[in-house]
């Protein structure tokens, strides 16, 4: 399968700090790409290596089969969206998108299309100061798509949007994706990258963790049960009860967390009982995106840092 980004041990260091550490990925070419990672990570010195904005310390890639060290050459197929979209706060959405498109030399009939498509007709005549934040960045991810890229590299497009507007960015991004091109999305809101995209590739502290299809990091959750005694007094004796009784028994405040699947929750009600214990809850909860990227990253700030500690001492060393 033909890759639209594919890199060989792509390095980014910053004087002491290596912000992308020996990369090697091979992104194939259709669909949504997640890029995902904690605070840090590296994804957005990642893509603006990928656009050509920074050079790599060490290491090659190319973009649509194109070498790095060349951004001229697949500019024109390439639309992104990178960090906070800057536009002239007196002109009009149409006047700034008219400019962009002028300056490009591209058809002039492209600034309709992606008017439309973004829903800002009807709006498109408004200065962008009048714009919230929301409304700039519908516009920015406007102005990424005027070149009707192969491509489309978005960093966060869902800040600011109001949640109706994240579930019509979900939308675009499915249709764009089922419609051939690629689209690769860095995102916090991993719960609108499960439901997006097709594609998933997981960075820590520069270095890859994981890359493959959505359904096949999907396929590791697993189901447990949430438990709720319906006296918190009781709360210690169910789990005692149910960790001699050879449950896997994790505490989550007043919850106790059962490694079991939903074909056990009589038996762990009827364990309650046997116990003394009435429950006031008994939920069968299967593992979300989020739950497995925190497995991966790391769950807390904490854990992140003494991670991240251990990391920079390996390099130092």
């Amino acid at each position: 399968m033909p890759s639209v980004v594919a890199t060989t041990s792509l390095t980014r260091r910053f004087g002491a700090i290596t912000a992308v550490d020996r990369l090697s990925i091979d992104v194939p070419v259709g669909g949504v790409i997640g890029l995902v990672g904690p605070n840090g990570s590296g994804k957005s010195t990642l893509i603006r290596m990928l656009l050509g904005l920074i050079r790599p310390t060490e290491g090659s890639a190319t973009v649509l089969g194109t070498p790095i060290s060349s951004p001229a050459e697949y500019a024109a197929r390439v639309g992104a969206l990178v960090g906070r979209p800057a536009f002239v706060s007196s002109l009009s959405a149409r006047a700034n998108l008219v400019s962009l498109a002028r300056l490009r030399h591209l058809p002039l009939v492209r600034v309709d299309k992606v008017l439309s498509i973004m829903g800002l007709i009807g709006r498109d005549m408004e200065p962008v100061r009048n714009f919230s934040l929301g409304m700039k960045q519908r516009l920015g991810i406007a102005a990424a798509m005027l070149p009707d890229p192969e491509l489309l590299i978005l960093d966060e497009p869902a800040n600011g949007l109001d949640p109706a507007g994240i579930v019509e960015i979900r939308g675009l991004l499915r249709s764009l994706g089922q419609a051939g091109r690629t689209v690769i999305v860095s995102s916090h809101l991993l719960a609108e990258v499960q439901a997006a995209c097709d594609y998933l590739v997981v960075v820590r502290f520069g270095e890859l963790v994981f890359a493959g299809p959505m359904a096949e990091i999907m396929a590791r959750t697993r189901e447990h049960v949430d438990v709720r005694a319906e006296h918190a007094r009781d709360t210690e004796r169910l789990c005692a009860a149910l960790t001699v009784a050879g449950w896997d028994v994790a505490v989550v405040g007043d919850v106790l967390r059962v490694a079991a699947s939903a074909s056990r929750a009589a038996d762990l009600n009827r364990a309650a009982m046997a116990a003394g214990v009435t429950l006031s809850g008994l939920v069968v909860v299967q593992d979300s995106l989020e739950d497995i990227f925190l497995a991966m990253t790391g769950r807390t700030d904490g854990e992140l840092a003494r991670a991240r500690a251990i990391t920079t001492e390996r390099v130092a060393w």
